[in-house]
């Protein structure tokens, strides 16, 4: 036995591994290479993750069949690679900048962001009714007449919500 990072791995286990490692180590890199559009260094560091949650799988299931466990191997480094592109769309991507005295002014959105939360938090205070209409009219574009038949209240209505909600907003972005 032979206890690694808390864990007390089997022979048998570390056997397998080796054993599997040997048979798909080199077509799992490859498939992996062309899932990350020729990225080696992304692909070596999937195909590590993906052996070391093999290594898992084989000291809680011993009796585990490396014969047919190549299917699960490339299901697993298929979804380490979906799972790193989910991320990186979630994250911006970082940028160094050497001299940061040539980044424009106009650059800087904190005022949008901070204009677009005040708008936001302002919205949030207001009816329900005056909510939907003014988000209906100015952020999905609908006409009047669209919201009266989606809402089934008279034409009328819709402007009259329309007009009081401004005026509700306004009020709550001057405080």
């Amino acid at each position: 036995m032979i206890a690694t990072a808390g864990c007390v791995a089997s022979d048998s286990a570390e056997v397998k591994l080796d054993t599997l490692h040997q048979l798909h180590r080199a077509s799992l890199f490859n498939y992996l290479v062309k899932l990350t559009l020729g990225d080696r260094l992304l692909a070596e560091d999937i195909l590590q993750e993906t052996f070391l949650r093999a290594w898992r799988h084989l000291l809680r299931d011993e009796a585990a069949d490396i014969e047919i466990f190549r299917p699960w191997l490339f299901t697993v480094a298929r979804r380490l690679v979906v799972d790193m592109l989910r991320a990186r769309r979630a994250r911006p991507t970082e940028v160094m900048a050497e001299d940061l005295t040539r980044i424009s002014a106009a650059e800087d959105r904190i005022d949008e962001v901070v204009g677009a939360h005040t708008v936001q938090e302002a919205l949030r205070q207001l009816s329900v009714e005056h909510r939907v209409v003014l988000l209906e009219l100015y952020f999905h574009g609908r006409s009047p007449t669209e919201l009266a038949v989606l809402l089934n209240v008279p034409l009328g209505t819709v402007k009259s919500r329309a007009y009081y909600a401004k005026q509700a907003l306004r009020a709550q972005l001057d405080r």
